[in-house]
């Protein structure tokens, strides 16, 4: 992106793929080193790094459970001394909605999709907070979803998790900006990722799925990182608190036909 400037080190959760993925190839691009975290897929991680290094960059890939608290401590210390301080933080790591109905969900199954899209933000914020010291500034983006608002039956645990995230986003910008810490959100709608490989797959389930977007197609994450890179330059450094949503006005449609 043009107009942009970003210094620092980064730290990407779930950057091994999807959206993460595409938001650590970015923010290289802006000569940024980068760290991402990986919960199984080693080589996907490694990967990503792979890309970055060979394109001139500076990447490394560390696995980390972001729903534990040790975990983000030992990530944070692993890139701080690798690249010194973390400015910018992208929580792109989390788990789908199950589709389980609330009658039959199990407290683990909740429990797990929370700990990961609800705690692992709230962990790996406090830890940025915390590393920038009491003079350094940054900027968070914390990749939500439309079913932060948008809720769908058999989605207790993701849009509990995810409505959850909005609200720490929003309360973390009030507390943090008079320190110059900016915290937004993302809110991406249908992105052509692993969430939706089904669709990727199913050139069919595509065309439906896609029927139901006004803008009549599907988001690319590519598309989600340049918004990503533009919330956490200093382009952007009057935007705090608010979360933008890319999803070809696909939530706009709620409440529509009836």
């Amino acid at each position: 992106m043009t107009g942009t400037q970003i210094s620092g080190a980064a730290i990407v959760t779930g950057g091994e793929s999807g959206i993460g993925r595409a938001c650590a190839l970015a923010l290289a691009r802006q000569d940024l080193p980068v760290a991402i975290t990986y919960y199984r897929d080693a080589a996907a991680a490694d990967a990503v790094v792979d890309a970055i290094v060979g394109a001139g960059g500076r990447a490394s890939a560390f696995q980390t459970d972001v729903g534990d608290e040790a975990a983000v401590d030992a990530l944070f210390e692993r890139a701080e001394a690798a690249y010194g301080p973390v400015t910018r933080l992208v929580n792109s790591a989390g788990l789908n909605m199950s589709g389980t109905m609330i009658a039959d969900m199990a407290l683990a199954q909740f429990d797990r999709v929370v700990r990961s899209d609800l705690y692992g933000p709230f962990l790996t914020c406090r830890r940025f907070v915390r590393g920038l010291g009491e003079r350094g500034t940054g900027r968070i983006v914390n990749i939500s979803s439309i079913h932060e608002r948008a809720p769908r039956p058999g989605g207790a645990d993701y849009d509990a998790a995810k409505g959850g995230l909005a609200q720490l986003t929003t309360t973390l910008a009030l507390e943090l900006a008079p320190r110059r810490i900016a915290v937004n959100g993302v809110a991406p709608g249908m992105i052509l990722t692993p969430m939706n490989q089904s669709a990727i797959d199913d050139a069919a389930e595509r065309r439906t799925k896609e029927a139901a977007i006004p803008w009549g197609r599907a988001g690319r994450p590519e598309e989600v990182a340049d918004l990503v890179v533009f919330l956490l330059s200093d382009a952007a450094d009057y935007i705090t608190g608010t979360t933008v949503t890319i999803d070809g006005a696909l939530s706009l449609t709620v409440a529509q036909g009836a």
